[in-house]
């Protein structure tokens, strides 16, 4: 068994039956996606368009592409047509443009919207507020090539595991008052939370989808 094959191996092993597992590869080589798929991983969770559509293009056809970095406009069209999952929906703006695509491609594509949890400036992320603004817009209903499907959320880059705990606690709070606001095109069934470093805490206060790279693939 390969290294990348008994990583997948065993942090499958240790995740709950409602917790899935993404591969994070980017900057990963297609040789190493081909083996995490041949050991039969087929989510896989990529930074920046450009290389996920040209990965796309060679891999088999039955991966999950999340989508899971910082997310422009005018990048949404490269990965219309087969993304499964973006989890990094950071504005207003970006939903409709994603709407705009998957409208073009005849599809109805799946988000999760970003929210800031993070003591650290640099992340992305809509407030509560904002994000309950989206909820409850009259703009949202026209909207009919997105979903909603949950939040997606960072902790702090600490080694102090209360903040990061305290963190994703805060995240699993907001996305299960987020449920009122369910209906057909809104739908908190994923929480995407937890990276290499912390996933384990995640999985414990209720992520359903872990992004994990490094435990997997080895640090860049």
């Amino acid at each position: 068994m390969s290294s990348i094959a008994a990583n997948i191996d065993e942090i499958q092993k240790g995740l709950r039956q409602e917790t899935r597992l993404i591969a994070v590869t980017k900057t990963k080589p297609v040789e190493a996606l081909q083996e995490a798929y041949d050991a039969g991983n087929k989510r896989f969770g990529e930074n920046k368009v450009q290389e996920m559509a040209s990965k796309y293009e060679v891999l088999p056809k039955d991966i999950e592409w999340h989508m899971i970095g910082h997310l422009q406009t005018n990048k949404v069209k490269y990965m219309a047509s087969f993304v499964s999952l973006i989890h990094s929906v950071d504005s207003f703006k970006l939903l409709k443009e994603i709407n705009k695509e998957a409208r073009k491609n005849d599809r109805i594509i799946d988000c999760l919207l970003q929210i800031f949890i993070a003591r650290e400036e640099t992340k992305f992320g809509l407030s509560e507020e904002e994000a309950i603004e989206i909820f409850t817009s009259e703009e949202l209903r026209a909207l009919t090539n997105i979903r909603i499907t949950g939040l997606m959320g960072m902790a702090s880059n600490t080694e102090d595991e209360s903040i990061v705990r305290a963190e994703f606690r805060s995240l699993k709070s907001l996305f299960d008052s987020f449920k009122k606001y369910e209906n057909d095109q809104i739908k908190m069934q994923e929480l995407s939370m937890g990276m290499s470093g912390d996933y384990t805490i995640a999985m414990e206060e209720g992520s359903t989808l872990v992004r994990v790279g490094s435990a997997i693939f080895g640090s860049r």
